[in-house]
């Protein structure tokens, strides 16, 4: 097999988001795969390659991605969200929330505080608040 080169790397990495888009998680982390031995240090791809996994309903393969990118970006409000969907459809309810809310604060989102429930606590905070004074007039 001929050597491969990093412009090989560029070229599987695009034809693995096509292939993820194109719901083919399997072929994109075939793609993947060669990418990351050659550069296991590239949070972009491997954070494909979670997004690819968690597609293809590999769970515990796309937590152990995500949890690799967050190590590297902790900050990283997408890797955490996707986290948090992961372990919920793990059930795993309280680490989900965990890194919902931890998503919503790094990035507020409306998906994002959606799913950390702060968007439902803000509007009963704000009904209660209209409730309680009252709207009444002069």
């Amino acid at each position: 097999m001929a050597d491969r080169n990093p412009e090989t790397h560029v070229i599987d990495f695009r034809a693995a988001e096509h292939l993820l888009a194109a719901r083919d998680p399997r072929g994109a982390v075939k793609l993947l795969d060669s990418v990351i031995a050659a550069h296991p240090e590239n949070t972009a791809a491997r954070l494909l390659r979670a997004r690819a996994f968690f597609a293809a309903a590999q769970l515990r393969p796309a937590q152990l991605e995500f949890e690799l990118v967050l190590e590297r970006e902790p900050d990283n409000a997408f890797a955490h969200f996707a986290l948090a969907r992961t372990f919920e459809r793990s059930g795993l309810t309280a680490q989900a929330t965990r890194h919902f809310r931890l998503a919503a604060a790094l990035d507020p989102k409306p998906e994002y505080l959606q799913a950390a429930g702060f968007d439902s606590e803000n509007r009963e905070s704000t009904e209660n608040q209209e409730r309680d004074h009252g709207s009444g007039g002069a």
